[in-house]
């Protein structure tokens, strides 16, 4: 029976000096789907990817992608793989055309081929009316595209898209989301990193949460969100500091968990209905009085938040 796995990581380590940028990662990604690695900068995402890529030798553990080792395979793994790196890697001087055709060339495509498989990329990015203005001209979110289309020269088995719409604007992140489910459903197996929980939570059907370099949690997004059980996250604000009524909210029926950050207190309760009056109470008991709320259903930041007693963008 062939195997099904686009991706198999298996113990993934990697070490600069004495920061431990990943330590211990494993995960699997079946042929045709997108999963997200998802967590906040720092998280140890790019690390991973560098080495997935063979850009980094592993420390430790090993990675095959469609069955090449990373470690014993380098060639193999190149051969099926397209790569979107987090920052954008093109020649401002050039035309989308021209960037498309000098990176084609460098994957070995000539002649008819070459210009074909161009025209078919910038058909695939949405740039073909514009493919003749240099890139210089370009909206960030249109040198992202660019980006991608690189990437799809070669037609990759698998592509990596390392936090691709950070920096742009709504409508070309829209644009990107849009074609990495269109490349999914031409059957590519696309390995998505962000730091966006709704992007991971609309794309993916499996996702990894990483944080300081280890995994801390992966499956579904209901399986993720069964974690926390039906716990819901309560937003608020207060007129006085948050650290007066703090002590006081953690021993709240129906409370398990209240953090303090940045000017908001963040509550997790197993009853919304039940445990805001409780809280108004006890803030009134200490003179403080609640100046907004913010009810959120248990998602994936709730599971970031459970596990690492922080926002997931902090």
């Amino acid at each position: 029976m062939p195997n099904s796995l686009a991706i198999e990581v298996s113990d993934l380590h990697r070490s600069f000096g004495d920061t431990k940028a990943v330590q211990g990662v494993s995960f699997e990604a079946e042929q045709g789907e997108i999963f997200s690695l998802l967590g906040p900068n720092g998280a140890g995402k790019t690390t991973t990817i560098s080495m997935l890529s063979c850009l980094l030798r592993p420390d430790e553990g090993d990675a095959y992608i469609m069955g090449h080792s990373i470690k014993d395979d380098q060639m193999g793994v190149k051969s099926v793989l397209g790569v979107v790196p987090q920052e954008i890697a093109l020649y401002e001087d050039l035309t989308a055309r021209e960037n498309l055709t000098f990176w084609g060339k460098m994957y070995g495509l000539r002649g008819a081929d070459l210009k074909k498989r161009v025209d078919e990329v910038l058909d695939i990015i949405g740039l073909s009316d514009r493919a003749k203005e240099r890139v210089s001209k370009y909206s960030g979110g249109m040198k992202r595209r660019v980006n991608i289309g690189v990437a799809l020269l070669h037609k990759p088995k698998v592509i990596y898209m390392d936090e691709p719409t950070v920096g742009i604007d709504p409508q070309s992140r829209r644009n990107i989301l849009d074609s990495v489910v269109a490349l999914k459903d031409q059957g590519m197996t696309v390995l998505y990193t962000t730091h966006y929980m709704e992007e991971a939570q609309e794309l993916s059907k499996h996702i990894a949460i990483m944080d300081h370099g280890k995994m801390i949690a992966s499956g579904t997004h209901n399986e993720l969100v069964k974690l926390v059980g039906q716990q819901t996250r309560i937003n608020l604000t207060l007129d006085v500091s948050a650290n007066l009524v703090q002590d006081a909210w953690e021993s709240v029926d129906g409370v398990s968990q209240v953090i303090a950050e940045n000017g908001t207190i963040t509550v997790l309760v197993k009853d919304s209905n039940e445990s805001l009056p409780l809280l108004f109470e006890s803030a009134s008991r200490h003179s403080a009085r609640i100046t907004s709320i913010d009810i959120m259903e248990p998602n994936l930041e709730t599971v970031f938040l459970h596990l690492t007693g922080r926002a997931l963008r902090d």
